[in-house]
């Protein structure tokens, strides 16, 4: 939020400094991000002086050239060619010097120089309006005043304002500080604490008077939940002009353009106590202001030029006959104010903040109205406001008010009182504050405190102050002004150290977590919500029951994403555009479904693999990652999670082109493959991709079930024997290392595949496996005929049980 230091001024008189200002106001919460200068003038005149005229005479080489001698209150005049028709002898003019820098309308700067011109040297500029920024006339140069000193700094004639713009980064809660009058009221609290007198002025409305009630509109709300708070007031006889020279400086300082004096003073109010205000043209208004819904799909054209179709939720501000303006967010393209308005209506109102939310983001608008108005503005300003502004609007363009203030109003909320104690502000601070130190803070925040006693306070919070509802805001509105940096650190450091659950959640996540970071994979977070198109490139997804926004950010963003697939395939598109091909990620994250009529979260863990399993080296080969790469990090993730004996089948996930699926007591743990080619290209990703998609709620369950036996080294050696198996080419590796542990449990420790061949020399519908058989006894060394005898019993199980033959 831009905040203007000249505005702040209004309100705030303290002599400190503007570098003590801005850490003052990052110390109490309102973090200043920047400071920008503001001129109203680029460049503020500087080099730009008052010059006389001397002498003009014609150019002896251009017919429209005329050559003066200006005097510019030096011992000697300098020459100058001008091309301006105007200029004569004994003008009082305005003239840039060599050396100064002036400015073009976008804000372009360009030098003036010493040059010839047509032959005669030219030592400035005798300038016009549009090229000092004081106007858009470039009919002529600008005559001054006759009774000018010539050499007297143009800067010290014209109203040049000079200020410091301040960025301020503020939090969504603080709905109390989006305005200056909000900034300003905390800057008084924090020099209150460190003891800077302050002068605190507010604008008054004694000068706030009806005229007559000539023009009456009335006001009927037919819709008090979304409307509790609506006042207006008529003013007639107008003149819509532009405004004066002090408020578009002010507006232009925070990024505000100016229109005319009256949409610029509903702009200034808004900025200034941070109640949004809206003026009709009151002859285009019909009948009765009227604040209620309209059906769904009425068609109204905003101020933008876009016809919109409204819900049946959005609240209107209508007249008979139309609707007028989108309350809260939008004014209506026929009912605002033109150059011909001579009467208007100006309305001040609280509007529910739930409402004004759910409309702008239907209609995907983003105004300074609706900003304020869906965080929550002050309920108890409508009034002062709109007295304030029809003030100024009187000023700037005359009139007069020509009705009372129609008022509709339901009863305000209490306001939140709460009882702290002493004790729990030292305990949630860590240090003690004086007890008059902590009422002195809360009274200067407008926070009324009652009832004090030994044990604690009471206090009253202000209705503006919508963000302060429980102790621990109050606590860190006390911490924010008192300081944090003045909380002294404690000189003894106490500890406690949690209890160890390896089967808490958050250590299972983590186990998983380490186990693939030591893999090389990087974690991703991606955001929850996601596109609902995605999940048309999936039958069994696009079958799911989805959970779609409300109130979406935008349609790329409207649905709870039923798969972590495409969020990560979004992750591989990013880094693939950024020649960053070969990545190995991983993500724990939610999907979202709706069953029976109830939502549905579940827990997922996603792995994604594409590109090279390494970088290429001078003496390896570059292999790109194969489904096997994939299937090892499985199994490895389930294995140091103590989940085995898990059964293998194909799995029937229609995202894989090829893939398997793994179970435990025929409860699905994990869907892994390769990702379908027509997936991939949908998001402009040629490379395989493979992905594994973990049922982590169900991991969970199995997760360190069985107890961890921790066992001696073996002080005796292990053998190995090998087996080249002729099988057909539908057996599996898993089902022969099944079989193997089945046929011996106490001896044998480890089956491997060593090499796999299909191919020539070997018949049609088979394939060779070489396969390794490790064994071991704690306590003895095993014998050739130990061995010999349990491979017998090998071969003849794969003999039997799977067609096998020795090669």
């Amino acid at each position: 939020m831009k905040v203007s230091h000249n505005w702040l001024q209004q309100y705030l008189k303290i002599d400190i400094s503007l570098e003590k200002q801005l850490e003052l106001l990052t110390d109490l919460g309102l973090e200043v991000e920047g400071t920008t200068p503001f001129e109203s003038v680029k460049g503020s005149l500087k080099g730009v002086v008052v010059g006389e005229v001397i002498s003009c005479e014609p150019h002896p080489n251009a017919d429209r050239l005329r050559v003066t001698q200006i005097n510019l209150g030096a011992d000697e005049p300098v020459q100058i060619v001008c091309g301006a028709p105007n200029v004569a002898a004994g003008q009082k003019v305005p003239v840039a010097t060599v050396g100064t820098l002036l400015y073009d309308a976008d804000d372009n700067a360009f030098e003036i120089k010493k040059s010839k011109i047509r032959g005669e040297v030219s030592l400035g500029m005798i300038c016009a309006e549009d090229e000092l920024g004081l106007g858009a006339s470039h009919d002529g140069i600008m005559v001054l005043d006759d009774a000018l000193v010539p050499g007297t700094p143009c800067s010290e004639i014209f109203n040049i304002e000079t200020d410091i713009v301040i960025e301020i980064g503020l939090t969504p809660n603080r709905s109390d500080a989006m305005s200056h009058m909000g900034v300003a009221r905390d800057l008084k609290a924090g020099c209150n604490q460190i003891g800077v007198s302050s002068e605190w002025k507010t604008p008054h409305t004694d000068k706030f008077k009806i005229t007559d009630t000539s023009n009456v509109i009335t006001v009927e709300v037919d819709d008090t939940e979304r409307a509790p708070q609506y006042y207006g007031l008529t003013l007639s006889d107008i003149e819509v002009k532009p405004s004066p020279e002090w408020l578009q400086n002010r507006l232009k300082a925070i990024g505000i353009s100016p229109k005319n004096n009256v949409v610029d003073a509903t702009n200034y109010i808004l900025h200034d106590l941070g109640q949004p205000l809206h003026a009709f043209d009151a002859e285009k208004i019909e009948g009765k202001i009227r604040v209620k819904t309209l059906a769904s799909g009425t068609k109204f054209t905003t101020l933008d030029g876009i016809e919109r179709e409204l819900h049946q939720d959005d609240l209107m501000i209508c007249d008979d006959n139309n609707p007028l303006c989108l309350a809260g967010v939008f004014g209506g393209q026929d009912s605002g104010v033109s150059d011909t308005t001579t009467s208007i209506f100006l309305e001040s109102a609280y509007f529910n903040p739930v409402s004004i939310r759910k409309s702008a983001k239907r209609h995907g608008l983003n105004t300074d109205a609706s900003f304020r108005f869906e965080r929550g503005i002050d309920p108890e300003i409508g009034i002062y406001a709109l007295k304030t502004a029809a003030i100024l609007i009187q000023d700037i363009a005359g009139g007069k008010i020509s009705s009372e203030i129609q008022e509709h109003t339901q009863p305000l909320t209490e306001k939140v009182n709460l009882f702290i104690s002493y004790a729990k502000i030292t305990q949630v601070i860590g240090s003690e504050i004086p007890k008059d130190t902590l009422i002195k803070i809360l009274n200067s925040l407008e926070i009324e405190v009652y009832n004090v006693n030994e044990d604690g306070f009471a206090m009253t919070i202000p209705r503006y102050r919508v963000d302060v509802t429980r102790e621990a805001d109050v606590i860190e509105e006390i911490l924010r002004v008192y300081g944090y940096n003045n909380i002294e650190v404690s000189s003894s450091l106490h500890t406690v150290f949690p209890s160890f659950d390896l089967k808490s959640p958050h250590k299972v996540e983590q186990t998983a977590a380490q186990l693939l970071v030591g893999h090389g994979f990087s974690e991703v977070m991606n955001n929850s919500l996601t596109n609902p198109a995605y999940a048309g490139l999936s039958k069994q997804l696009d079958d799911v029951a989805k959970v779609n926004l409300l109130n979406p950010l935008g349609q790329d963003l409207s649905q709870m994403r039923s798969s972590l697939l495409f969020s990560m395939l979004e992750v591989v598109q990013f880094n693939s555009n950024r020649q960053q091909k070969d990545l190995n990620i991983y993500e724990f994250g939610k999907t979202y479904s709706t069953f029976e009529k109830t939502y549905k979260e579940s827990k997922r863990l996603g792995i994604c693999i594409t590109g090279n399993k390494h970088s290429e080296l001078w003496n390896s080969p570059s292999t790109k990652s194969s489904f096997f790469d994939l299937k090892a990090i499985v199994i490895n993730v389930l294995s140091r999670l103590g989940i085995t004996a898990i059964t293998e089948e194909v799995t029937t996930n229609d995202v894989f082109s090829e893939g398997l699926s793994l179970s435990l007591h025929k409860n699905v743990l994990v869907d892994f493959g390769v990702v379908q080619s027509k997936i991939t290209k949908n998001f402009s990703v040629d490379a395989q991709v493979l992905y594994a998609d973990f049922d982590w709620d169900t991991i969970y369950k199995y997760a360190f079930k069985k107890e961890i036996l921790i066992e001696e080294i073996s002080k005796f050696p292990t053998s190995r024997r090998d087996f080249a198996l002729l099988i057909n080419s539908d057996v599996r590796f898993a089902d022969l290392e099944a079989a193997a542990y089945k046929t011996d449990r106490k001896l044998l420790k480890r089956v491997s595949l060593f090499d796999v061949y299909e191919g020539k020399n070997l018949p049609d519908g088979k394939k060779s496996y070489g396969m390794s058989f490790y064994f071991g006894d704690p306590h003895k060394t095993l014998t050739d005929k130990n061995v010999d005898r349990i491979m017998q019993k090998l071969q003849k199980e794969f003999e039997d049980n799977f067609g096998a033959t020795l090669r």
